[in-house]
């Protein structure tokens, strides 16, 4: 008789034993209870046919059809239609990203401009072919600057986003990376300073003071510049999920890192180059080797393997199907709504708390009023108010998809 197991009892007590625990289960101790789930059972085994339908009823639960006023990073924005229909053809949709240059002149093509693109929109030298998103974006530009300047001290804006803020401090621990987070440091030991703009509560920032031996990284909300200047920083990063990708649950999103050309030998991630070829026709070729897969391990700046190809294509097919002028008056619709809903809310006696923001801001609620009180209402009338940053204050966005009959919901709500 067969035995389809992988493996037996004895296999994993013997294992366990070569490893000095009693069990699998000692294996798992390390993670907080809080954060493992109890009891999960599920049904019993279906076919595909009884599978399909339970899927489908269970689906049927979910409401989809709010109006969105939610941001904190990921943005319900326009994407035209036949951006979808083009990044859903074959030719794009293959399992990974081939690592070789000559057999993917089309995506390597893509990539190359994708990297002009954000170079033009940042006023910087170079870009690359993108990260996993403006989280790790923020963190490898840190590390970037620690290996220029050889220290290992880092400043980080106290208002960044709190979700960039938790990737920052797991890779800078890993890395042995002194990290101050505050709202300014004077500290001339540095090697860089990171900031937001607009910050986590939807803030436009001036770029912090530069000390002679530091450099300035600068995460910024890509569609801003459409109208924005570009900051004068030496590094620019942010998250590209505003420039064709939709929200996705969640991800997958896309990075970005650009700078200064004097930098360019310690960008993370792919970097394309364009060439000729024998022939003197344009060619397309991954240059700068910078992974682990391509140079010695000891000389590599970075590990990522996987660059978000596909959303860069989205985020380059959105850039180009819009164009420049459709760009401007597609975030100049989403200002005008933001700042349209709080005057609104001001007008109502509730306190914006922002000097200057572009399509986000804060607002303090009045005196008796709970913000999660407050948002499950607006969510019971279908309304993804804002994200509550404590019991008082509202941090809330609009898009260009946010017309005037929602702001007005909004307001009479």
């Amino acid at each position: 008789m067969y035995n389809f197991e992988a493996l037996s009892s004895d296999d994993r007590t013997e294992m366990c034993a070569d490893i000095g625990i009693k069990s699998p289960d000692e294996l798992f101790e390390v993670i907080p209870k809080s954060a493992r789930t109890e009891n999960f059972k599920l049904f019993n085994p279906l076919s595909e046919l009884e599978a399909i339908k339970k899927l489908k009823k269970i689906s049927k639960k979910n409401n989809t059809d709010y109006t969105c006023f939610l941001g904190g990073g990921a943005y319900k924005k326009f994407i035209p239609a036949a951006l979808g229909d083009t990044v859903s053809r074959y030719e794009f949709l293959s399992a990974y990203t081939p690592y070789q240059a000559e057999i993917s002149q089309g995506s390597l093509q893509i990539m190359y401009e994708f990297q002009t693109m954000i170079c033009n929109l940042c006023a910087q030298d170079v870009a690359n072919a993108s990260v996993y998103d403006g989280a790790s974006a923020c963190a490898e530009a840190i590390l970037m600057a620690c290996r220029l300047s050889k220290k290992t001290k880092a400043f980080v804006d106290e208002n960044i986003n709190p979700n960039y803020l938790e990737v920052i401090k797991t890779y800078l621990h890993a890395a042995d990376i002194d990290l101050i987070v505050a709202n300014d440091c004077k500290d001339e030991d540095l090697a860089c300073k990171l900031y937001q703009s607009p910050n986590y509560l939807g803030e436009i920032v001036e770029m912090p003071e530069k000390n002679a031996n530091e450099l300035i990284i600068a995460c910024v909300d890509i569609s801003t510049l459409s109208l924005l200047e570009p900051p004068k920083s030496d590094i620019t990063v942010g998250d590209f999920q505003t420039l064709g990708l939709s929200l996705n649950f969640g991800g997958p999103y896309g990075g970005f890192i650009c700078c200064r050309d004097a930098y360019k030998r310690q960008l993370a991630g792919r970097i394309v180059g364009k060439t000729v070829d024998r022939e003197g026709k344009d060619a397309y070729v991954l240059t700068l080797q910078a992974r682990e897969q391509h140079i010695r391990r000891e000389k590599a700046t970075s590990n990522i393997c996987s660059n978000q190809a596909h959303c860069a294509l989205c985020a380059t097919l959105y850039l180009s199907l819009t164009g420049k002028k459709g760009f401007q008056e597609l975030n100049y619709l989403a200002y005008k709504n933001a700042h349209k809903l709080a005057q609104g809310l001001q007008n109502k006696g509730y306190k914006i708390l922002n000097k200057n923001f572009f399509n986000e801001f804060t607002y303090e609620l009045k005196s008796g009023q709970n913000a999660q009180e407050y948002l499950t209402m607006l969510k019971e009338n279908g309304i993804l108010g804002g994200i509550a940053l404590d019991d008082k204050r509202i941090l809330t966005a609009a898009t260009e998809l946010n017309d005037e009959e929602e702001i007005e919901l909004y307001l009479s709500l």
